[in-house]
Order: structure tokens, then C-alpha cells, then sequence
């Protein structure tokens, strides 16, 4: 046999064993119906798949909130839109789903980013010519609200501090490489992504291997906009959140001016139908309009993020199956 053929028939079993692999180091593969399994051959990326929905957010409660959790636990905007992008997957597990190399997977976890502006060192000043930075982070399960704001504080005070995160050194890293190796670079890490090869020190650090990326316009004055979804990495949904205006709403049988914060999602069908992707994203709306009572964190009671008056201090546990609401 001569060495050509050595190679081919190299080649082909390499080829069907990377095939049959459906392993990866973030998620769990999921067989689907024949339908479902169509849907990525036909629409192989996410922008084939691309469904957009708008939701208004009355934020009268939301204001009254953040006046008292603000000098309390150092809570903004920014961090009720996590804890409540947190509630929306928890309660909606099947949105917590990507496709990667034509293939449905369960996500390990809930893993949300949102960016920033970093601003100048020392200073809580941002300018137009200021860096963005990035923060991503994953849920736990238990934790409660203000929990949360620290974590999320303490990662906003390293991007804004200078000192490089782990992200920066990833993009650092590529940016050294010449026009002629980054963009074969980049057809590998894909390729390596196709196959669910990539390991998992590589995918935890990334920004766009997440569950929801959040990008609060509104923290910069702006409305919101439609954005699209990243063919890289494995991020199905986007949301973007505009500033809070003053709007005209009929309120019972007169119409009062209200507070009202536009958020817009855009989402990649394929992961799920529409209705459950409705439900995670209504969700996110209901923790938005009423903190108060979703993520808590005004009083010493140990409940973490969920109906705060479900919970019983005694038992630890919730009086209610918090996924039925």
C-alpha cells in the first residue's frame, strides 16, 4: 500500500471520528427531531436564525428601588439587568442552549456578559475615547443580590483600574500576530470550535461563549438598538437596554406619564421555538419592573435571588417550586 493511501484513509477515519464526537468543555449535546436538526443545515449561522423582540419596562418600582439598594449594596441599573438575565434563564432552562457545529447543545451553567466603558483610572469619568471593557461572569445558584453586586463591582473595579484582564490578554495576543497568521488563526480556533475542541480555559475567559451579552445604552444616554449576533463564539442571545423616558401609558382608565425602559432582544431561533424563549425574556422584563420583590437584597434575610417573600428563613428553602412561577 503505498503512502497516499496511508494518508487517505488517514485522513477519512480522523475525519469520521471528529464527526461522531458531540463532547464539548460548556455544554451537553442534545438529540433533536429531525425538523429541528434541518434547521442548522439550512441555516448554519446565527444570523440565519436571528429573531428580534421588543419589550417596554415600566420602571416606577425599579427607581424607588435603586434610590434605597444604590448607597445600600452599590446596585445600578447594570446590576438588576443581570440579576434579572440570571432569573430569566433559570426559569427558562431551554434558553440557556447554543448551536455549535450544526449541533444543539445544554449549556454548563449560566454565564452572562455585558460591556462597559472603562473610563479614567480613579476616577468614576468615562470619555468618548475611553477603552471598552468586558465582564462576564456565571451565576450560582443561592447567591443573593447583594452577593451579586459585589462580585459585579469587584470586576468592574479591575477593568477600570487599567491592570489587563484575562480577555485583554487573549485579544493582545492575537493583535501581535501579522494580517497573514491571525486571520488562519482565526479559521482554526473556529474549526476547533466546529468539533468541540476548544478547551475549557479558552472558552471560559471569551466574552461571546455565554449564555446573554447585555449592553446598557442607556448607562450612556443612548436608546435602544436591534444588535446582531456574533457568528463567533456561542452567545445566543443579545439584549440591549435603552435609557429610562418619560412615556405616555394608560394606567387603568387614564394615561399618566411613566418611566419606561426599552429592552431588545435578539435571539437565535434555533436554540429553542418561540414560545419558551418568550417566557426567559418575559421573566427578565418582570425582575426589571419589580426588584423589590425578585432579587430583595433591602433587608438582612439570607434569600437569594427569587420571590423574596416565598422565602422561609427557618427552612432555608423557598415555600413554593420557584421554577413554577
Amino acid at each position: 500500500m503505498s503512502w497516499a493511501w496511508i494518508l487517505f484513509i488517514a485522513v477519512v477515519v480522523t475525519w469520521l471520528l471528529l464527526e461522531a464526537r458531540t463532547g464539548r468543555a460548556d455544554g451537553r449535546y442534545l438529540p433533536v427531531a429531525p425538523v429541528r436538526r434541518m434547521m442548522f443545515v439550512i441555516m448554519p449561522r446565527r444570523v440565519d436564525g436571528v429573531t428580534y423582540y421588543e419589550a417596554k419596562v415600566d420602571c416606577t418600582k425599579l427607581l424607588a428601588y435603586l434610590e434605597e439598594a444604590g448607597p445600600a449594596i452599590g446596585a445600578k441599573v447594570n446590576h438588576v439587568l443581570v440579576g434579572a438575565a440570571y432569573i430569566g434563564f433559570s426559569s427558562t432552562p431551554r434558553m440557556n442552549r447554543f448551536v455549535a457545529g450544526r449541533r444543539l447543545y445544554q449549556r454548563d451553567g449560566i454565564w452572562l456578559s455585558f460591556s462597559m466603558k472603562r473610563g479614567v483610572p480613579g476616577t468614576d469619568k468615562f470619555s468618548r475615547d475611553a477603552r471598552l471593557g468586558t465582564v462576564k461572569l456565571q451565576g450560582e445558584d443561592g447567591e443573593t443580590f447583594p452577593q451579586l453586586c459585589k462580585r459585579i463591582n469587584g470586576d468592574v473595579k479591575l477593568n477600570r483600574s487599567g491592570k489587563k484582564t484575562a480577555a485583554d490578554k487573549e485579544f493582545q495576543l492575537f493583535d501581535m500576530l501579522p494580517r497573514a497568521v491571525l486571520e488562519p488563526a482565526a479559521h482554526l480556533i473556529r474549526w476547533l470550535d466546529y468539533f468541540g475542541l476548544l478547551p475549557g480555559f479558552f472558552i471560559k475567559g471569551d466574552p461571546l461563549f455565554t449564555s446573554m451579552y447585555i449592553a446598557n445604552l442607556g448607562s450612556i444616554g443612548m436608546g435602544p438598538v436591534y444588535h446582531h449576533l456574533f457568528e463567533y463564539g456561542t452567545c445566543p442571545v443579545f439584549m440591549c437596554v435603552g435609557d429610562i423616558r418619560s412615556e405616555a401609558t394608560v394606567v387603568g382608565d387614564t394615561v399618566e406619564p411613566r418611566p419606561i425602559m426599552r429592552l431588545r432582544f435578539s435571539f437565535d431561533e434555533r436554540i429553542a421555538d418561540g414560545i419558551n424563549t418568550r417566557f426567559g425574556m418575559e421573566a427578565i422584563c418582570r425582575v426589571v419592573a419589580d426588584p423589590a420583590r425578585w432579587l430583595g437584597g433591602l433587608d438582612d434575610s439570607p434569600a437569594p435571588m427569587w420571590p423574596h417573600e416565598d422565602w422561609d428563613d427557618e427552612t432555608g428553602r423557598y415555600r413554593i417550586d420557584r421554577l413554577s412561577r
